[in-house]
């Protein structure tokens, strides 16, 4: 117990140091979003990867696809990386960056209201953002609570409300830099307990050969493969269908994310662009590769302590009772592990709703003519309350919250990925087509709540997705186009020139 103890005090020792250290960068709006638009290719690697992975993805996901799948749930893992972050670095990174900057938006919500000219489109984008962030937010502290309970035998409530207030002190200190900084600690902490964690339950099992063994002599219960032995150590898994409509949300669903997108307005410059295409890959492939990875021999710890009363499995113990029968030592680095996972993403949470309720909905709308100094403080107030919001949540959460990370992702995806990168690339998207997208994404996921017309919210959230991708271009090819030479004026900052030195592009004779 002291071990585990001694290890949580230094790391919140070293969160607010970090938070008081970045408070000088804290002092304008653009200082407090987005770390002045300055923050280098680590740093932005690190809080894109940090703020993908929680304890949702740890102890829930984890837990439950690699219950079902088996080791194809690795599969999960690596689209996360090579579609979440590899794809998304390419296809959004620098233009994000150049058109934000261009449009002097700070938010996704800005984005919307600037690029196609609509004030009613930035209100509407920050009401969906703030519908479905809070209860994510709250969802993250979900994972924590066996977690904790194993670890230190405490009572959930307190774990909550100590890792909200250390989460709250280096937010409002510092602002994004803060949560950047700490995000880099944090994900050094992830990378190694993850490795450590994976080679000591192997290690527990008899090896990696004898633990693919022991998996493959397991009769599968999913009815498409009923009976069959091997189905959870095959290449594609005993569900291939369901498997793949989880890696389109978890995967696919980043690019239409206010909280992920956000990391490309704070982009430095072109280096910062390029090795952070590969810092955070990496970092996703051994993360949420080794995540869902570990979670796939979850079947070799089957006991009856992971069974309700009713007989069903409760996923969220899964990883937490394989973590169990751990040395101290590591039992302590999983819970800084996953407690570093969880506070970087409710760091982004809480800074990406207040910053877009302050400056999207409250600046112009309710409060006319704020200053830059109080724009922050009204940020900073807001951080305060969407934490508190969201730990009122997490005590007493209802019963669907555990599915709402599927639901929220689905939804603010499903509105927003389609318009976002269409808008990035194409000129022709209307304002018509934009509503269309919001109504769809949100649409489909919210009416799949009540109606369940689709089995599983995550599919729904990927149809959503995928819906949107459809529904924008066909919307725009019938509907009234914006004005032409303010989109040209827009499009024009991705021709002007720049210099650049050899070593970064050979000249050509």
């Amino acid at each position: 117990m002291g071990v585990k103890l001694l290890l949580l005090i230094v790391f919140f020792a070293i969160m607010v140091t970090v938070g008081l250290y970045s408070r000088k960068h804290s002092t304008s709006v653009d200082g407090y979003v987005l770390g002045g638009r300055s923050v280098g290719p680590w740093l932005t690697a690190f809080a894109y990867g940090t703020s993908y992975f929680s304890a949702v993805v740890f102890v829930g996901y984890a837990g439950q696809f690699g219950w079902k799948y088996g080791l194809a749930s690795t599969w999960i893992g690596l689209g996360n990386a090579f579609i979440g972050s590899l794809l998304a670095w390419v296809v959004l990174g620098r233009r994000t960056k150049v058109m934000t900057q261009h449009l002097n938006s700070k938010t996704m919500p800005d984005y919307f209201g600037e690029r196609f000219g609509s004030k009613a489109l930035k209100i509407a984008a920050s009401a969906i953002v703030f519908i479905f962030l809070v209860p994510y937010t709250a969802s993250v502290y979900n994972g924590l609570s066996r977690l904790f309970g194993m670890a230190f035998n405490i009572p959930y409530k307190y774990c909550v409300i100590v890792m909200a207030v250390f989460t709250g002190i280096y937010v409002i200190l510092g602002g994004y830099m803060a949560t950047a900084i700490n995000d880099f600690i944090q994900g050094i902490i992830m990378l190694v307990g993850i490795v450590a964690v994976i080679l000591s339950v192997l290690s527990g099992q008899g090896g990696f050969i004898q633990a693919i063994k022991t998996m493959a002599e397991i009769p599968s219960d999913i009815p498409v493969t009923m009976g069959q032995q091997g189905a959870f150590t095959s290449f594609f898994g005993p569900d291939p269908l369901n498997l793949l409509g989880v890696i389109i949300l978890t995967s696919l669903g980043t690019w239409g994310l206010p909280q992920m997108v956000g990391k490309f307005y704070a982009i430095k410059d072109e280096k910062s662009i390029n090795t952070g295409t590969v810092v955070s890959t990496f970092f996703a492939i051994i993360i949420s590769g080794g995540c869902y990875f570990l979670g796939g021999f979850g079947r070799l710890f089957d006991n009856p302590q992971l069974y309700d009363e009713a007989g069903n499995v409760i996923y969220d113990g899964v990883i937490p009772y394989m973590l169990s029968t751990l040395p101290d030592i590591l039992i302590g680095i999983v819970v800084v592990l996953v407690l570093s996972a969880s506070m970087s993403t409710l760091a982004s949470l809480v800074l990406t709703s207040s910053s877009t309720l302050t400056l999207d909905f409250l600046k112009d709308n309710v409060m006319k003519d704020m200053s830059e100094k109080k724009q922050v403080r009204t940020m900073q107030v807001l951080v305060v309350f969407f934490i508190v919001l969201s730990v009122v949540i997490a005590m007493d959460p209802p019963t669907f919250i555990a599915q709402l990370m599927g639901i929220s992702w689905g939804a603010l995806a499903g509105a927003f990925l389609a318009p976002f990168m269409y808008g990035l690339y194409w000129k022709g998207v209307t304002k018509a087509a934009v509503w269309a997208s919001f109504a769809t994404g949100v649409g489909i996921t919210v009416s799949n709540m009540f109606l369940h017309y689709i089995a599983s919210p995550i599919n729904a959230g990927a149809i959503a997705m995928i819906a949107g991708l459809i529904v924008v271009p066909v919307v725009s090819f019938v509907t009234p186009k914006l004005q032409k030479e303010r989109v040209d004026d827009i499009f024009a900052c991705y021709d002007e020139k720049v210099t650049i030195t050899k070593k970064r592009s050979l000249a050509q004779d």
